[in-house]
């Protein structure tokens, strides 16, 4: 790395002085080797996005995403972002661009009011082996049965598989103590890239709280996670919980960890009425 590779550090979903998931930003990557990328993860301890030229003519830009341990497909709240921070200095061709990801092309959509990313519609999957992989994670998350809502299980994604963990209550839900010490085997065994425990806080509100405890990322816990929250978003859809033409559902993340967070996530419906995708976003701000 060299002088010209400035790391601009921005906190990301922030609902609140100290909130928000920080991103390292670095712009004009394009002579950085992956593992000088995956150095500057490690040095921040967060994910952090790569700015490069697009590699054909139907992007605007190509990121790349890494946390300590590995390259990411894709991160939400780098992305969201690394627009900001082009959008604040100017750098964006135009409002709406196209951006270039190992998970496939991701419209962005820039406003002094906030960023908005693009997800597809999103999938969900009943647990392999029910019974013993919803053991395996209430072991985990250091809960019993009588913790969970009646809801499914489910593993879900838009850019990746994240599992949905319906809780009884909010009070449940910060009170999590997971062994991190099982969390890569478990998520392995389950095909997932970590678990997302959430609970209804208002239904009516479409407010939802939620923690996400990475596989492998290098650390414990996220703040906020936009992929996570998409995913949710059509888990929620599917239980009924929110529907597709009220209010954005509001998805709470990171008070557990005294960086209170917010994602909002909008669903793209097509005019006949289905839903063919989202939208999620939020406020971004230079991190102090």
């Amino acid at each position: 790395m060299t002088a010209s590779h400035a790391i601009e550090l921005v906190s990301v979903f922030a609902d609140g002085p100290g909130g928000g998931n920080p991103a390292p930003v670095i712009l004009d990557a394009m002579d950085m080797s992956s593992d000088q990328m995956r150095a500057i993860a490690k040095t921040y301890g967060h994910e952090s996005v790569f700015v490069l030229p697009p590699p054909d003519a139907a992007s605007d830009f190509r990121f790349r995403f890494f946390v300590p341990n590995h390259e990411m497909e894709m991160c939400g709240h780098a992305t969201v972002g690394a627009i900001w921070l082009l959008g604040q200095l100017g750098r964006l061709p135009r409002d709406e661009i196209r951006i270039a990801t190992l998970s496939g092309i991701v419209q962005g959509r820039f406003a002094q009011t906030g960023v908005e990313i693009s997800q597809p519609k999103g999938r969900l999957d009943l647990l392999p082996d029910k019974e013993q992989s919803t053991a395996e994670i209430l072991s985990v998350l250091g809960i019993d049965g009588t913790a969970l809502a009646a809801r499914p299980i489910w593993n879900a994604s838009t850019s990746r598989v994240k599992t949905l963990i319906p809780l009884a209550s909010v009070a449940i839900l910060d009170g999590l103590s997971p062994d991190f010490g099982k969390m890569e085997r478990v998520c392995e065994q389950i095909g997932s890239t970590g678990l997302y425990p959430f609970a209804v806080s208002d239904a009516e509100a479409g407010i939802f709280d939620a923690r996400q405890f990475p596989k492998s990322s290098g650390y414990p816990e996220d703040a906020a996670t936009g992929i996570a929250a998409a995913a949710l978003a059509f888990g929620l859809l599917e239980m009924e919980l929110v529907s597709a033409g009220a209010l954005p559902v509001r998805v709470r993340q990171g008070r557990a960890m005294g960086r209170p967070s917010e994602i909002r996530v909008r669903f793209e419906s097509d005019a006949a009425g289905a839903v063919q995708g989202c939208w999620l976003g939020g406020d971004v701000r230079y991190a102090p």
